[in-house]
């Protein structure tokens, strides 16, 4: 188990409603882990958010807190729900309904990484995938629940940008032939997760930095979408996700040589995202 299941980095002074974090950016893998797994160090971590702690990480000097995981999604997925349990994977787990995440071997505790490689060569016992919700996934959620209750609390609404990357491929099938595939995918589960006024703020961001965005499609946003965008409780929820290619060679899981001039666009991105959180604050409020 991971020391410390994730990081919190909160800005000297609170300016924005908007927060940011990263669930799946984690590469802290467990010895044990490790040691019962038969794929090599970098297969791994292929579908690991690599590098998106980085990219984001000038969120606490825009004014807005920072929550990022350390314990690699391989491990435990902090986008799924936690009753999400794999009976291929896990002893003692009985089969329910269809759900397509764990038939994929995607559930709260993975099976496979990205490709649909096996993780482990057998099973793995209740105890120890209980013992990671408990010691991981409870955590990570308890501190993502406070700092957004705590933001709303303070500004009278919360955004939350849930930070993630994409595989390039992912996206071939998005844009029609002949034109210009996304760099971004914004998901708001089509309306319900977050106001239009503010995903369109948030689409505005990132296209004046030159980037192009599409939405919903193929990622519309997941549990922690599904689970904190409550848009009539003035809280947001727009997953983020990026194409790999723009800043990482996929195959090596390593920053591209350009990895310092991407990282310096999306810095303004960040800045331009904590402006959103400003709109309409009272001062009482800063």
């Amino acid at each position: 188990m991971p020391k410390s299941p994730f990081q919190l980095f909160l800005p000297r002074c609170p300016t924005t409603s908007t927060v940011f974090a990263s669930p799946h950016s984690g590469c802290d893998y467990p010895d044990s882990m490790l040691a019962r797994a038969q794929l090599d160090a970098v297969r791994i971590r292929s579908s690991e958010d690599a590098f998106v702690d980085r990219l984001f990480d000038a969120a606490p000097g825009a004014g807005a807190p920072f929550l990022v995981a350390r314990a690699p999604r391989a491990f435990v997925d902090l986008n799924r729900a936690p009753e999400e349990l794999d009976p291929a994977l896990i002893e003692g787990v009985r089969r329910g309904g269809h759900n397509p995440r764990i038939a994929s071997g995607l559930g709260v505790v993975p099976r496979v990484v990205a490709g649909g490689q096996a993780i482990y060569r057998g099973k793995i016992s209740l105890a120890e995938a209980q013992a990671r919700l408990t010691n991981v996934w409870h955590p990570y959620h308890a501190a993502l629940r406070g700092i957004l209750d705590d933001t709303r609390r303070r500004f009278g609404a919360v955004t939350l940008i849930d930070c993630h990357s994409m595989p390039h491929e992912a996206i071939d099938a998005v844009a029609p032939a002949g034109q210009r595939r996304p760099d971004v995918v914004l998901g708001d589960r089509f309306g319900a997760s977050a106001s239009g006024d503010i995903v369109d703020a948030v689409e505005a961001a990132f296209v004046a930095a030159g980037l192009r965005v599409a939405r919903n499609t193929p990622f519309a946003g997941a549990y922690i979408a599904q689970t904190y965008g409550r848009p009539a409780q003035n809280c947001h929820v727009i997953q983020v996700e990026i194409d790999r290619a723009l800043y990482m060679d996929e195959a090596r899981i390593a920053p591209r040589a350009d990895f310092a001039a991407f990282k310096a666009t999306m810095d303004g991105i960040v800045a331009g995202l904590a402006a959103i959180g400003r709109r309409d604050v009272p001062l009482a409020a800063e």
